[in-house]
C-alpha cells in the first residue's frame, strides 16, 4: 500500500500512527496492496479555504476526502479493487479543539487516527448524509479502530463523531 502523508500544517502529530492506522483500515476494507493514498496535513487557514471551495461552507473543518478512482471495499473470495484512492486532508487544530471537547478529553494525536480512518472510508464511498449511512459508517470506524488500537496495546475511546 503507498501512503504518502505531508505535514503542511505546522503543528507536530504523530505521522507514523495516521500511516499504521490507514493501512490497516484499507487492509481491512480488503483494499489492492497496489493502490495509493495521499494525507495532507494542513492548517486551519488552508482546510477554510478547503471547506469554502468544495462544500461552501464556512470555517475550517476537521477532516475532507477527495476520492479518485471511487474504489470500494473488496468482498471475500473475489479479486481486490486497485488505483488511486484519492487524498485526505487533516486539520490539527481542529483535531485538538475536537480531541479537548470530547466527552472522552483524548489527544489531538487520537482525535487524527479516528478522522484517518473516518477519511479512508469516505474516499471508499462511505457517507453519513442519512441516518442509516451514519450509524453503518460510525461503527464501521469505531471497530476499525477499536481493533487497531487494541492490536497495538491502546485502550479504546469513544470519540465524538466529527463535524463535517
Amino acid at each position: 500500500m503507498s501512503i504518502d502523508i505531508a505535514n503542511e500544517s505546522g503543528w507536530e502529530a504523530d505521522e507514523a500512527a495516521i500511516l499504521d492506522v490507514a493501512r490497516y483500515a484499507l487492509d481491512k476494507m480488503r483494499i489492492h496492496p497496489l493502490s495509493e493514498l495521499s494525507v495532507i496535513l494542513v492548517d486551519s487557514e488552508a482546510m477554510e479555504q478547503l471547506h469554502i471551495q468544495w462544500m461552501d461552507l464556512p470555517g475550517p473543518t476537521d477532516v475532507m476526502s477527495f476520492p479518485m478512482d471511487e474504489l470500494r471495499p473488496g468482498k471475500e473470495g473475489e479479486e481486490l479493487p486497485q488505483g488511486l484512492l484519492g487524498d485526505i486532508v487533516l486539520c490539527p487544530e481542529v483535531a485538538k479543539a475536537q480531541g479537548a471537547a470530547a466527552p472522552s478529553q483524548h489527544s489531538m494525536d487520537e482525535e487524527l487516527q479516528l478522522l484517518t480512518v473516518h477519511g479512508v472510508l469516505h474516499v471508499l464511498g462511505y457517507d453519513h448524509e442519512e441516518p442509516e449511512e451514519e450509524r453503518q459508517m460510525f461503527a464501521l470506524q469505531k471497530r476499525i479502530l477499536d481493533d487497531w488500537r487494541a492490536g497495538r496495546g491502546l485502550g479504546g475511546i469513544s470519540p465524538a463523531p466529527t463535524t463535517h
